[in-house]
């Protein structure tokens, strides 16, 4: 069995594990992420709503609360440095009758406790002049949230940790971890790994992970949210995110709209307590119910709209009949020196992925020095988005290379050269989902009807692999069996 040796390892690349390897690569030491799925971002991190939150939600005093404000002050530079794509479109909460009002008065008064900016009570002429197609009496608008791609966002953090010197191993799922007066010896799939300072962002998975190292205290509870996804017929109806307002006992926010950095409008998430953490299939139950509230919002829907749904499932610490939210837990673990932990990271957690990883950072630092680099490099260039660039920046762009002038993906406009880009990204993976991740492929109203047999065409031909070999999400999910010709 292989043995791996770093000062520190991750457990988990979502967005907080990728964030807090991209702070820690800040520093003269060695970190090493491990990833029991093909690529980052393959769990809650790229189930969400894309949302950046302002952090009016959260319980003053919380962790929450004061990762998520910090987290969406500094979110739109730290985009630009990794070149994601990020827009602030501000959200609106939808009041139905004056209890909701009353509501609203009390949840920016929080806000505003919280340190959140941009917050004010809107009237319906004002609610309507912002979404005009919304129901709704008035609202309360958060100028300062915003959409992102979440999956762009984890794998530029993932990279700009790479280029500083961070290592990823993914197919290692963590089965076993032992712990002495040297540190810390993890068995993760094939490989053995030893460090000195072990961090637990495993998301779903993180109770089973402390578990491992005799610490008992923790229980995830999984509640699954589902989505639709709108063809972008549908954009014009709503350009900034509408939430309802809360309701308490939920696990989540409610159903509500929003429209997304490629066009489309998303519906969702229900909250529904799961006893499965890998459970993600929708349900006819939950999806009829998701559209008929959402046209409680949004009126003009219509169900030939839909192109697709997907599943996502938060990290609850709160179980069932509690409902709700409980603290994000991000501590030193007394019983076990060197073992950090990051327990119940749901919503706000994308927001606030490097302000938590500034304090686990902080953490690591009373475990073993940390000295600054002289040369971490801050900025990570992005890949050329074809459809974005002007009529003579693609002419450019075709006269010199031409598989920019080759479409793969007509939905998307996506180029060959894009596709390419995305098959030889620097952890060389080649899943289909990795590709789409990377480029938007197979996203459009055909759901890959046309793209897909290119790109396939282009893994087997150009890059050699067999067809057997080519997977959906990695390991398990291989989409051909045999030939039959």
């Amino acid at each position: 069995m292989p043995a791996l040796d770093a000062d520190v390892i991750i457990i988990g690349a979502g967005a907080v594990g990728c964030a807090i390897a991209r702070e820690l690569s800040r520093y003269e030491a060695s970190i090493l992420v491990l990833e029991k799925e093909c690529d980052a971002a393959y769990g809650t991190s790229g189930r969400n709503s894309a949302v950046v939150h302002a952090g009016f939600n959260n319980k003053h005093g919380s962790l929450m609360a004061k990762l998520c404000v910090e987290g969406n002050k500094g979110f739109e530079a730290l985009a630009e440095l990794l070149n994601v794509p990020y827009r602030k479109t501000g959200k609106i909460l939808v009041a139905f009758d004056e209890a909701d009002m009353q509501e609203l008065a009390r949840i920016k008064a929080r806000g505003e406790d919280n340190g959140c900016t941009g917050l004010r009570l809107i009237d319906g002429t004002e609610l309507h002049a912002l979404a005009p197609k919304l129901r709704g009496i008035g609202g309360m608008l958060s100028e300062n949230t915003a959409i992102f791609n979440p999956f762009e966002y984890c794998i530029a953090l993932a990279e700009n940790a790479l280029v500083n010197g961070a290592r990823f191993v993914f197919n290692s799922e963590v089965t076993a971890i032992r712990h002495d007066d040297t540190g810390f010896t993890v068995t993760a799939g094939e490989n053995l790994c030893r460090c000195k300072v072990l961090i637990n962002a495993a998301g779903l998975y993180c109770d089973k992970i402390s578990a491992m190292l005799g610490i008992n205290d923790y229980r995830i509870y999984p509640c699954r949210g589902e989505y639709f996804i709108l063809d972008k017929i549908a954009g014009s109806f709503l350009n900034i995110p509408a939430y309802p307002v809360p309701r308490p006992g939920i696990g989540g926010l409610g159903v509500h709209l929003t429209p997304t950095i490629e066009g489309n409008i998303i519906i969702g998430p229900s909250a529904e307590y799961i006893s499965e953490r890998d459970d993600y299939a929708s349900t006819s139950e939950i999806m009829a119910k998701l559209f008929t509230e959402a046209l409680d919002l949004l009126p003009g829907l219509e169900r030939r709209q839909i192109i697709g749904n997907y599943c996502g499932i938060r990290p609850k610490q709160a179980p069932p009949g509690e409902g709700g939210f409980r603290d994000f837990v991000i501590k030193n673990e007394p019983a076990v020196p060197g073992f950090i932990n990051l327990i119940g990271i749901e919503s706000p957690g994308l927001t606030a992925s490097v302000p938590i990883a500034r304090m686990a950072a902080g953490l690591v630092s009373e475990n073993m020095p940390l000295k600054p680099k002289n040369d971490f490099i801050a900025r990570r260039r992005g890949r050329v988005k074809f459809s974005a660039l002007t009529q003579d920046e693609q002419q450019r762009l075709i006269a010199h290379n031409p598989d920019y002038g080759e479409i793969i993906c007509r939905c998307q406009n996506i180029t060959k050269q894009e596709i390419r880009d995305a098959i030889e990204n620097p952890f060389g993976a080649r899943s289909i989902s990795s590709i789409k991740y990377r480029s938007w492929a197979t996203t459009g109203r055909c759901n890959g009807g046309y793209c897909m047999t290119r790109i396939v065409d282009m893994l087997v031909n150009e890059y050699g692999l067999k067809p057997e070999e080519i997977t959906y999400r990695g390991k398990g999910s291989e989409m051909f069996s045999g030939r039959v010709k």
